[in-house]
This record gives C-alpha cells, sequence and structure tokens, in this order.
C-alpha cells in the first residue's frame, strides 16, 4: 500500500513512508494498510506458483546431460521466460490490487469503489472490456522478467557459490536468498514504478489519458521528476520484496529438496 502511494504522488509530495502511513492511518484508518489483502493474496497464487513452475521446467529442458551445473545464462534465460509467463497470468489480479489501494487518492467523484478483488475484476470487464484485464502489461511483464533474473537466477548461481565456498546446508541457501532479495528489487523497481502509474491512471476531463503508454511514460517522467523518480521509494519496495523472496525461496528449496530426497529412496 505505501510503495504504491509513493509511487503515484506528484511531484512535491512527501516520499517519506513513515509520513504516508500515518496519513492512511488517520485518514483511511488502520485496516486500510492492508487494502487490497485480497488481490494481493490471487496475485500470489497466479503470478507467483506460475514462475515458479515455469522457473524449474524451463531449467531442466535447457540442462544438458553433460552439465553438473546450469550456466548462468542459461538460469538467466529461464528466469526471463518464468517472468513473463508468471505475469501475464498475473497480471489482471495485480491490476485490481494497484487499483484498490490508489482509488483514496482520487477525488471522490472519480473513485472506482472496488469491493474487493472479484468485484474489481468485473467491473474492469463490463467497462473496459476483457483485454483491459491486462492494462499494463508490457511493463508487468518486464517487471517480472527483471525480477525473476535478479531473483531466481541470482539464487541459484549463489547457492552453488556459497555451497562451495561454506558447504551445503542452511548458510549457503539464507546467504544466497538475501543476496537474490536485493537483485530482484534492485532489477525491478524502475519497471514497477512504469507499471504502477500507468494500472492508476484515468482519464481527464477531456477523456485523455496522462500516458499514451510505457515509452510515453518514461519519457514524462524522465522531463519531469528525472531518473531517481524511477527509484522513488526503494527502501519500502526492498522491504516488501526481501523479505518475501528470502521466505519463497527457503521454503521452495527446503520442498526441492525433500521431494528429490524421497524420489532417491525410491529410485
Amino acid at each position: 500500500m505505501v510503495k504504491v502511494r509513493i509511487q503515484i504522488a506528484p511531484p512535491g509530495a512527501s516520499k517519506n513512508p513513515f509520513s504516508i502511513a500515518s496519513h492512511i492511518i488517520k485518514d483511511e484508518g488502520f485496516l486500510s494498510l492492508y487494502k487490497g489483502l485480497d488481490a494481493g493474496i490471487v496475485r500470489q497464487l497466479t503470478y507467483t506458483t506460475t514462475r515458479l513452475g515455469v522457473f524449474r521446467l524451463t531449467s531442466s529442458f535447457l540442462q544438458r546431460p553433460d552439465e553438473k551445473t546450469l550456466p548462468f545464462w542459461k538460469k538467466a534465460f529461464a528466469g526471463l521466460f518464468a517472468g513473463a509467463v508468471g505475469s501475464f497470468v498475473g497480471t489482471p489480479a495485480d491490476l485490481a490490487l494497484v487499483r484498490l489501494q490508489a482509488d483514496a487518492t482520487l477525488p471522490v467523484a472519480e473513485r472506482r469503489n472496488y469491493k474487493g478483488v472479484f468485484d474489481a475484476l468485473k467491473q474492469i470487464v463490463q467497462q473496459e472490456g476483457v483485454t483491459g484485464l491486462w492494462s499494463g502489461s508490457l511493463p508487468t511483464v518486464v517487471r517480472a522478467m527483471a525480477l525473476n533474473v535478479g531473483m531466481l537466477s541470482t539464487f541459484d548461481q549463489g547457492k552453488e557459490y556459497f555451497s562451495a565456498k561454506f558447504g551445503p546446508g542452511w548458510a549457503a541457501t539464507l546467504t544466497a536468498s538475501a543476496c537474490s532479495g536485493f537483485g530482484a528489487a534492485f532489477m525491478s523497481l524502475p519497471f514497477d514504478f512504469v507499471k504502477t502509474r500507468i494500472q492508476k491512471m484515468k482519464p481527464d476531463v477531456n477523456g485523455v489519458m496522462p500516458y499514451k503508454g510505457t515509452w510515453d511514460c518514461i519519457v514524462k517522467t524522465m522531463k519531469t521528476e528525472g531518473p531517481t523518480a524511477f527509484y522513488r521509494g526503494f527502501p519500502t519496495y526492498y522491504i516488501r520484496i526481501a523479505p518475501h523472496s528470502m521466505l519463497v525461496l527457503i521454503i521452495v528449496d527446503y520442498i526441492n529438496t525433500a521431494v528429490q530426497r524421497h524420489y532417491n529412496k525410491v529410485q
């Protein structure tokens, strides 16, 4: 919630996450910090499960029998492909999430007043058509591709490196996941910024949108706010992305290891 509000804030407005959180609680109530939680859950169920599964399948497909470990460029390609597929599947829920969290910043007459994720999806289809569910899909896909290279590829490469240095175990897994959390946040935030702005936008009184598309959003932001705007709210974004990435990677790695051990016993 705070990350979205920072990204859509006009030039000159406060970008302090604590100040923004305080204003949200004061004006909208404490529970407003969790607005869009249902959309966030649906997004994780669609996007995260898809990208993790596709990454492993693609990695297995790319690995030759004579390769003990997958080269980094193949891991990066698998991350790019998994991110693209996963984000395409998860874009509708992501769009609903952004709009739910940004709605209170609009004038009362312009608010969409979605009741929840499924009401948001229903209204988007009714008002904008089925293709409206993929509004802002290009920056969403690019953002996911960058995030997955920074997260999944870096984790696999880091785990191999730290396992060789410290020995296989929790130390290697934790260190690799911490590195991948930073990589995911750093590589994906500029695209996340553009995605949020495009998904939140509404036409003005003349029916004209603020941005014509992804590139127009990038150019206008560069001209009016400068290149540092794309990393606006990085601490907040990192705090959101890094712990999530670490937990997902550690849990998935544990499950994969357990499944592999069971498979080896059966064999």
